[in-house]
């Protein structure tokens, strides 16, 4: 939802306003619902839709929450499913997109890291005297000259 402010002869920002946000009282989200308000108390009861509470204790809706009882309202009527058979339905799309939202977020942790390793990141290998060397990707380390030393090695008797 989109709201304009005036301010004298301009207008400010564009503001988004959180659709978990509860603003609506009882009987301005029963009318946006298009139910009656003891309906909106009975689906609270048994635990349908949950709204906020403000500082009176009384009931504050948001549109996230007006949207879930009209869902209520379609599957109870459209489509003939109890109100056991919606809490269950709801429950299931809230958990949906919690995993959603942490899909979301693994996702881009896996596409910074990609783009970290396509930066040109090092590759740590074994360097010829036996430390560890950083090389770019796909190249190996640096061998030394080669030497025409003569090594002799003889075994110790026992």
């Amino acid at each position: 939802m989109w709201a304009r402010a005036p301010v004298g002869d301009e207008v400010a920002e564009d503001y988004t306003l959180d659709p978990d946000a509860p603003i609506f009282v009882i009987s301005v989200a029963a009318q946006l619902a298009g139910m009656h308000p003891q309906t909106l108390r009975q689906y609270d009861r048994l635990g349908l839709v949950s709204p906020g509470r403000a500082a009176g204790r009384g009931r504050r809706y948001s549109a996230r929450d007006v949207a879930s009882l009209r869902e209520v309202q379609r599957l109870s009527q459209e489509e003939g499913v109890n109100l056991a058979g919606i809490k269950r339905i709801l429950e299931l799309e809230y958990e949906v997109r919690g995993l959603r939202e942490q899909l979301a977020v693994v996702l881009e942790e896996l596409a910074e890291l990609r783009s970290r390793l396509r930066s040109g990141n090092r590759v740590f290998a074994a360097g010829p005297a036996g430390d560890i060397v950083a090389v770019p990707p796909g190249q190996r380390p640096q061998r030394p000259p080669t030497s025409t030393a003569l090594v002799v090695w003889r075994p110790r008797p026992r």
